[in-house]
């Protein structure tokens, strides 16, 4: 491994983790802040330090070119071979295979939610104003309702605030919203807090993530724990892998701390 990538409360910690991840001491490496901390509106819009530690380069030594000596042309031999021709030797082309491209992370459809109706108020639509506002972020929050369905879209330059550390503010600020819209008595609604299709693209990478461990796993034979995931997460982990022919997953620890175990099948 030739780099780490680690989040922790400053980026002294951060970088500790990536250094005891890699094996490596402060010298032999390169420190990238990716994201400084913050301390948010109430705990709501906190970041933490995200850093990428990186292995220095070792230099090659250059290795001075060896001219050979000609070689002394031999005559070829007149006595002909038991079919009077000489053999011609088959030399096989070197075709380069294409390189193989991965393919980018797609987000499903801007147009899943198109057919819900489009409101200027609401509790939920109120709510997120106010909470913004407050944070001092700027945003843009688009609210559509359809049944027991409501879907908030966040946008802007400071969506990134409002998504955090793998979705984690945007979960908390979706069951925020959830319990105001809920507070009645009326029949429960769902509510669906999205910030620049975030949610679509996380379940797209997670899907891969799975797949890619899956082969890692099988290879090595031995099992593989991810980081902590919150439910929805651990969810799409478990189904993505549910029907693969060589391994299984589970789940273990606490919560907030519970986390996907990928292992061979016995």
């Amino acid at each position: 491994m030739d780099y780490s990538e680690k989040w922790g409360s400053s980026i002294d910690e951060a970088t500790r983790l990536a250094l005891e991840e890699l094996g490596v001491t402060i010298d032999d490496v390169e420190v990238i802040v990716l994201e400084e901390p913050s301390r948010g509106f109430f705990g709501i819009g906190s970041k933490l330090a995200h850093v990428r530690v990186e292995k220095k380069k070792v230099e090659t030594p250059v290795v001075k070119e060896v001219k050979a000596e000609p070689k002394k042309e031999v005559k070829p031999s007149k006595k002909p071979n038991n079919n009077g021709k000489a053999k011609k030797d088959n030399v096989k082309k070197d075709v380069k295979k294409p390189e193989k491209v991965s393919e980018p992370v797609k987000a499903s459809s801007k147009d899943e939610y198109a057919d819900m109706e489009t409101v200027t108020e609401h509790a939920a639509l109120t709510f997120l104003n106010d909470l913004v506002r407050d944070m001092g972020i700027d945003v843009t929050i688009t609210c559509k309702v359809k049944d027991d369905l409501v879907y908030v879209d966040i946008e802007g330059k400071d969506s990134s605030t409002v998504i955090g550390k793998r979705g984690q503010t945007l979960d908390s600020i979706q069951y925020l919203t959830s319990l105001v819209v809920n507070k009645g008595e009326g029949e429960y609604v769902r509510v669906v807090v999205d910030a620049e299709h975030y949610r679509a693209k996380r379940e797209k990478t997670l899907e891969q993530l799975a797949q890619r461990l899956a082969s890692k796993v099988k290879k090595s034979r031995k099992p593989m724990k991810l980081e902590p995931m919150n439910p929805y997460e651990r969810k799409v982990i478990h189904a993505t892998l549910q029907n693969h022919p060589y391994v299984t997953t589970r789940s273990e620890g606490e919560e907030p701390y519970r986390r996907v175990i990928i292992e061979l099948k016995k």
